[in-house]
C-alpha cells in the first residue's frame, strides 16, 4: 500500500537519508520498521522505482538518499496533515519576479468560459489581465511543484466556438500582504515552470505601484477555495 511506502520514506528521513547518503541494510530497516528483511527490502526498491530514492548497492553495503520527488513528497503529506490539525488554513509562501508578459492573460481572463467560473468559484471578477512572476530560488521552484500536486479550485475545460481552453487550478493568495487574489497553474501555457500567473479584482500594478524586476511575495491558502453560488 502507499501508505506503508510513506511511512517507510518517513523514517528513512529520520535517519538522515534527506541531506545525506545513507547507508542501511534491509535487515535494519526491517528492525524499525518492525516488518521483514524481505519486506523491507522490497519497499526499497519499490521506492526507488517510484523515483523517490536512489540506491546503490557496493560491496561495502547499500547507500540510499532522498530524492526531489521523494522529499516532495513528505511535504505534500505534512501540508495535508496541517490541514486536520491546524485550525487556520495552512499557508505557504512563494516568491518571484515580476516581469512583462506576452499579454495573452487579458484575453484569457476575458473569455466568457473562464471569467464566469472565476466569479462563481473564487468569488470575484478578475482584472482583465494577469501578473505574471518569474521564480528564481530553488525554493519557490519546489513550492510551486507542491502545488501543482496539491488540490485547489479547479476551474473546468470548456469549448468555445470550436476552441478547447484546458483547465485552471486556482489558490487563494495575498499579494504583497496587501491585495487579494488567485494565483493559477494553468496546463497548457507558453511560459516555463518558473513562471506563476496572478489574478485579482483590481489592477495589480497601479494599486500597489509594481515595476518589473521587483520582487513579489505571494501568500498561497492552501485549502480550496469554497464555490460561492449566486
Amino acid at each position: 500500500m502507499e501508505e506503508e511506502l510513506w511511512f517507510t520514506l518517513f523514517t528513512l528521513a529520520k535517519m538522515g537519508a534527506q541531506s545525506k547518503t545513507l547507508e542501511i541494510s534491509s535487515t535494519i530497516l526491517g528492525k524499525k520498521l518492525n516488518i521483514s528483511q524481505q519486506t523491507a527490502s522490497r519497499r526499497l526498491q519499490q521506492l526507488e522505482e517510484k523515483g523517490w530514492m536512489t540506491r546503490e548497492i557496493t560491496r561495502k553495503g547499500q547507500f540510499v538518499r532522498l530524492t526531489e520527488q521523494g522529499m516532495n513528497m513528505l511535504l505534500e503529506i505534512y501540508l495535508w496533515l496541517q490541514t486536520i490539525f491546524d485550525k487556520k488554513p495552512p499557508v505557504i509562501v512563494i516568491e518571484g519576479e515580476l516581469f512583462s508578459g506576452m499579454r495573452e492573460g487579458g484575453y484569457y481572463v476575458s473569455v466568457d468560459g473562464y471569467k464566469n467560473q472565476f466569479k462563481e468559484k473564487l468569488g470575484f471578477e478578475p482584472f482583465p489581465g494577469t501578473l505574471n512572476l518569474r521564480l528564481k530560488s530553488y525554493s519557490d521552484l519546489q513550492t510551486k511543484k507542491i502545488l501543482l500536486n496539491y488540490p485547489g479550485t479547479v476551474i473546468e475545460p470548456f469549448e468555445n466556438k470550436g476552441r478547447t481552453f484546458g483547465p485552471v487550478k486556482c489558490f487563494k493568495v495575498l499579494v504583497n500582504d496587501k491585495v487579494e487574489g488567485a494565483v493559477l497553474l494553468i496546463q497548457r501555457t507558453h511560459y516555463g515552470e518558473d513562471v506563476l500567473e496572478v489574478i485579482s479584482p483590481e489592477y495589480l500594478r497601479e494599486k500597489l505601484n509594481l515595476k518589473d524586476g521587483e520582487k513579489i511575495r505571494l501568500k498561497v491558502f492552501l485549502t480550496q477555495i469554497e464555490e460561492r453560488k449566486g
